[in-house]
């Protein structure tokens, strides 16, 4: 093994430690050093992954991994499906291992993958919430406000409904890095897998931007980067993002289960509604795939299908 049981590297330190008491522990913490330096997955993703590694370790017990068969993690998965795991957190946790059995076998000499072929029990795929157009005019209908918190709250949710930015995206933005272009109506962010994208910022977006940022310094710590920041004066983090988005849709009379992702589902929604090109939407979100993308025509179809129920004679039950 490359290293001891009881160290503790920098990827169990700061995206969460395996926590369980099993002859291959240092195993586990080393693929985390290679998610986090050679993968460059984010913070989010390293805990999960070392959850997922802490429960596997806890279930396999005395037994080592080179030692385990699909049988027996297929009864894992239905332990944790008796647990009361859904099938959606149980793929997630099975793919998990999957990618460690997968690095085990190539770079530690493990026999073979016990995860290879097993699958989680199947789910109903839940589409992306989205606001309607009628709806998102309405959230960011309110007055500019004269306080720097309303001002950045403005940019903030116009630049998430104008570029379709995620969450991570935008509070990772600085200010005077080169990537906020707000003369050509552009912003560059790095989003999943590293991958660096320039998406267009609209005219609304643009305004609000840069009311934000001429009262920025009232709000910002001197030295701060971050363009977003919040109360004091340090970037903005994202459950102040998340509660700020609920207690504006409440001032103007929308359901508070309003969310940040919401506004990068709406984004999606309504510019594949307008122009039906399916490839720009992918590129502007970042999908990898196109058919991560595709998910929102199926919204638009329900969009369609309601316009037909409400016209069609044919369509309307007497």
């Amino acid at each position: 093994m490359a290293e001891s049981a009881s160290a503790t590297p920098a990827a169990t330190r700061r995206a969460g430690e395996v926590r369980a008491a099993h002859p291959d522990l240092a195993l586990a913490r080393t693929f985390l050093e290679v998610l986090e330096h050679q993968r460059r997955l984010a913070r989010g993703t390293l805990a999960n992954y070392a959850r997922d590694l802490t429960v596997l370790l806890r279930l396999a017990g005395t037994v080592r991994l080179a030692a385990l068969d699909p049988a027996q993690v297929r009864r894992f998965v239905a332990q944790l499906h008796a647990m009361g795991l859904s099938p959606r957190a149980l793929a997630a946790t099975l793919s998990a291992w999957r990618g460690f059995f997968r690095w085990l076998v190539r770079h530690r000499g493990l026999g073979a993958n016990p995860c290879q072929g097993l699958r989680a029990p199947k789910a109903p795929k839940p589409l992306p919430k989205a606001l309607s157009v009628e709806v998102a005019q309405r959230l960011l209908a309110a007055g500019e406000g004269d306080s720097p918190p309303e001002a950045r709250d403005r940019a903030m949710f116009e630049l998430l409904y104008s570029s379709g930015l995620r969450m991570a995206e935008l509070i990772g933005l600085n200010l005077g890095d080169g990537r906020l272009d707000l003369a050509g109506g552009e912003v560059s962010v790095t989003g999943k897998g590293n991958k660096t994208r320039t998406v267009p910022i609209g005219a609304q977006a643009r305004r609000s931007l840069e009311r934000w940022i001429a009262l920025r310094a009232q709000l910002a710590s001197p030295g701060e980067r971050a363009l977003f920041v919040g109360a004091r004066g340090r970037r903005i983090a994202q459950g102040t993002v998340n509660g700020r988005l609920k207690a504006w849709a409440r001032r103007q009379g929308l359901d508070a289960s309003v969310h940040p992702h919401m506004l990068r589902h709406s984004f999606a929604t309504h510019v594949l509604q307008s122009s039906q090109d399916l490839r720009a939407v992918q590129e502007m979100l970042g999908h990898a795939s196109i058919a991560t993308t595709q998910v929102y025509t199926h919204l638009d179809y329900q969009a369609l299908a309601k316009v037909y129920d409400a016209a069609h004679p044919r369509a309307r039950k007497k």
